[in-house]
């Protein structure tokens, strides 16, 4: 029997997890890719593989055309760019700060967002373009609010949870308040905005979410780097050459803003972004940078929860609801488990 020395012992350990990273990534990306093409096929009326690949490539096939081409497919990439932002966002936030409850949905950012989009509806009776512009610049000075409160001194991560938990108290009274001041119109509006969903999506929706995916998404995969050093602590981090402080403006700076426009051009998809993180360290481990899978599992949580929403029940329901229905024990179970090891991702 071979005894392996240290040196040889921990290359075979970083061995498996690079290959149990790439396997997981592998499985992650097929499935998404076949949930796609179901999206794209499943309904009514249901279009074979043939069609749907005909559609796609541009060319005209009676009534698919129409319905997988502008219908099925705007909501599919809609989802998938949106699930994939607020993945990023949520494992931005949990891994900066060292929680896996310091996430977008969770600290009171999306509920700034949503006050701000309620009121537009409400009170100015504003259009979609003008709400989801007002969500984005909403999220953004929440984000700043809360970040601003707690930046001074030690303990950031822990003052900035607790303080977006209280900002989020505070903006979802507002938005109790607007939902009782509106009429019966523009409360059908309103709920169809909170509940989060696809149901209107276009390819000009698919731009508010795209053109800041697609911008933004190499800034932070970039950071990615500096984010595995602040996973290990603040102190450390800096000791190994990281600009803490400018590190962490940009990061907050860019995961706010890639869930600001996705909350902008879906509503508030509840719980994706909280539970991104999470799954993707149990199918990967904590080894190398985190965002390529949680942009992965995001997509895949919206877009699995948009389906099982249109397909798995008598009613439809919008994709927010599944994912809320998930999210709140998956919340549960990680407030028992983080009470357990100390608030680890």
């Amino acid at each position: 029997m071979t005894v392996l020395t240290a040196p040889e012992r921990v290359h075979a350990a970083r061995t498996r997890g690079a290959r149990r990273a790439t396997a997981a990534m592998v499985a992650l990306a097929v499935i998404l890719v076949v949930l796609f093409v179901v999206s794209l096929a499943a309904g009514d009326p249901v279009y074979s593989l043939g069609d749907v690949w005909r559609v796609l490539i541009g060319e005209q096939v009676p009534g698919a055309s129409f319905i997988v081409g502008e219908l099925r497919l705007p909501r599919a990439v809609l989802a998938i760019t949106a699930g994939a932002s607020f993945g990023l966002a949520g494992i931005t936030f949990q891994t900066m700060l060292r929680n896996p409850l310091a996430s977008p949905d969770i600290i009171g950012i999306t509920n700034g967002a949503n006050a701000a989009a309620l009121f537009g509806i409400v009170v100015l009776g504003a259009g979609t373009l003008a709400v989801s512009m007002g969500a984005v610049v909403a999220g953004i000075a929440t984000a700043a609010l809360i970040y601003g409160l707690a930046a001074s001194g030690k303990a950031v991560g822990t003052r900035l949870i607790l303080v977006g938990i209280g900002i989020a108290a505070m903006l979802h009274s507002v938005t109790s308040y607007l939902l009782v001041y509106a009429n019966e119109l523009d409360l059908q509006r309103a709920m169809r905005w909170l509940n989060g969903s696809l149901n209107l999506a276009s390819w000009d929706t698919v731009l508010i979410a795209a053109v800041p995916f697609v911008l933004l998404t190499p800034i932070l995969l970039l950071l990615g780097p500096r984010l595995s050093l602040l996973r290990l602590g603040e102190d450390l981090a800096a000791g190994l050459g990281v600009p803490v402080e400018a590190t962490r403006r940009m990061l907050v700076l860019v995961a706010v803003a890639l869930a600001s426009f996705a909350t902008a051009a879906t509503g508030p998809i509840l719980f994706v972004a909280f539970m991104s993180g999470p799954i993707v360290t149990r199918l990967v481990g904590h080894r190398g940078s985190l965002m390529v899978p949680s942009a992965l599992v995001g997509a895949t949580l919206v877009l699995a929860a948009d389906l099982i929403g249109q397909y798995a029940f008598d009613t439809r329901y919008p994709v927010g609801v599944i994912t809320g229905a998930l999210g709140a024990p998956f919340l549960i179970y990680l407030l028992i488990r983080t009470q357990r090891t100390g608030g680890s991702l």
